[in-house]
């Protein structure tokens, strides 16, 4: 009898041990279904190479285009020692940037995790990015801003070009300083002396090491850079301690810069201690340095490389700001933000320069569980790249994606919120200076083809690691009356 009830309670198992693997086997093959086809490439290097050598190309998008080819919209590889999965697509590349915490957190090298700091906002998540994020979006729309930051950029780039003149510059390196002495302005409101040149040496060694072997012994890439944010959050420091010493006998004063928004309103930072406060600030102000190094230049260098090749847009860009300019000087009013925002066919030229060359060329996130997402998976822990610019070059979205014509958004709008058109990102940390970009760049722009003309060398777009031109784009310059 007690074997019988052995015998029986034996089968029971066996029988429910048999429906669990099946049920397993089930599932893990359907699972595997769902997650997109694709090549892990070689060992340990998986596809890395390939997706390489294609940014030094004239077909900078042939590792995704072979891909899509073969695998469609999203794939699965392998790059940079992370299996990742790819979208091409839109609306799966709209998922992914606007949903953030509970599906997607930012994901990056070590590298950048490590020069960036644990309180990068680039690394923050929920409440406390959100509350980031507003507070730095609010102050750089703020009226106050505008208005003064306005005549601030006006001076600094009729400066800049004023040195130009009649002789070969590289346009490359010259445009950043332009940018990188306002940001330093709008964050800290350093102006010209020991103290910015100190930042410009050092932000140029630290930002270096952002794509780099994440290893930190003396000598390597990643060392230098982490000591040149060493001697920088050192200055920094000093600024927003003598700042909040400033504001401890007097916290009704004017907003001035981003230090003076984050100490009057710590909001997440009010438990923390004053010198955690400091060093979360004093990081925070280094990361915001990074558009007027890389970002912003690029975008003005590349607008000069193209309209170099395109006459016909220069002449139309000329017209529309010769018009603006003899305006004001008719009627002697300064130049306001609205002015330079008005002018459409230099709005289309800005938004043809970032959808051609997007100097992002994709976004990073990793999955902290199972997604799916038009019937692909994407497993947890799975990292996920969104293709900015290969939605952007694609014909399915762009007729003739590949040819500089500002006269198409006269036709589809400059539609900043659209699926297709993300040089800004998107969701919740779509880039809070976006406007502030625009008016740079179109005030750079104005002040140039109403003043002067050049000639530009023959020169190429690399795009990797990031958008830049191999030559840094030589031009000479001189004034159009003469």
């Amino acid at each position: 009898m007690e074997c019988y009830y052995c015998v029986y309670l034996m089968g029971i198992i066996v029988l429910l041990m048999s429906w669990w693997f099946v049920k397993e086997k089930n599932e893990n093959s359907k699972r595997n279904m769902k997650v997109p086809k694709g090549n892990s490439g070689w060992p340990l290097l998986g596809e890395t190479l390939d997706f390489i050598a294609s940014g030094y190309t004239s077909r900078p998008l042939s590792f995704m285009e072979n891909r899509k080819s073969i695998y469609g919209n999203v794939f699965k590889t392998s790059i940079l020692g992370s299996s990742v999965i790819v979208s091409t697509d839109p609306e799966v590349n709209k998922v992914i940037l606007q949903n953030q915490g509970n599906i997607f957190v930012p994901a990056y090298p070590k590298s950048i995790r490590e020069l960036m700091g644990e309180h990068s906002i680039l690394q923050m998540n929920g409440n406390i990015h959100k509350k980031m994020h507003s507070l730095i979006a609010c102050f750089l729309k703020s009226p106050q801003l505008k208005a003064r930051i306005t005549s601030d950029i006006e001076h600094s780039v009729k400066q800049c070009l004023a040195s130009w003149t009649h002789k070969t510059i590289y346009i490359q390196d010259e445009v950043k300083k332009i940018t990188f002495t306002i940001l330093i302005k709008v964050l800290m409101s350093v102006g010209p002396g020991e103290d910015l040149e100190l930042l410009k040496r050092e932000f140029g060694e630290f930002i270096k090491g952002l794509i780099c072997l994440p290893i930190k012994f003396p000598g390597t890439r990643l060392y230098k850079s982490l000591k040149a944010k060493e001697r920088m959050m050192k200055m920094v420091r000093r600024i927003v301690e003598e700042r909040r010493n400033v504001m401890m006998n007097n916290n009704n004063g004017a907003v001035n810069d981003v230090v003076d928004l984050l100490l009057r309103d710590k909001g997440e930072f009010s438990h923390s201690s004053s010198s955690l406060v400091i060093e979360m600030i004093s990081q925070n102000i280094i990361e915001m340095i990074i558009p007027g190094e890389e970002t912003l230049p690029t975008a003005m260098t590349l607008s000069l490389k193209f309209l170099s090749d395109s006459p016909l847009a220069l002449s139309k860009l000329m017209e529309e700001n010769m018009e603006l300019k003899k305006k004001k000087m008719d009627s002697s009013y300064d130049y306001t933000w609205t002015d330079y925002m008005s002018l459409p066919f230099t709005q289309n030229v800005i938004s043809e320069t970032l959808r051609m060359a997007n100097i992002v060329n994709g976004i990073w996130r990793k999955a902290v569980k199972d997604v799916e997402i038009k019937g692909y998976l994407i497993p947890k822990d799975w990292s996920v790249m969104a293709s900015l610019t290969s939605v952007h070059l694609d014909e399915k979205n762009y007729e003739n994606p590949f040819k500089f014509d500002p006269w198409r958004w006269e036709k589809i709008g400059v539609v900043a919120s659209s699926n297709c058109f993300t040089p800004f990102g998107s969701g919740h940390r779509l880039c809070p200076g976006l406007e502030l970009s625009r008016l740079e760049l179109s005030i750079f722009l104005h002040h140039l083809v109403t003043t002067y003309s050049w000639v530009a060398e023959r020169d190429e777009i690399v795009y990797f690691p990031t958008v830049k031109m191999k030559k840094k784009l030589p031009i000479r310059v001189q004034p159009i009356n003469t």
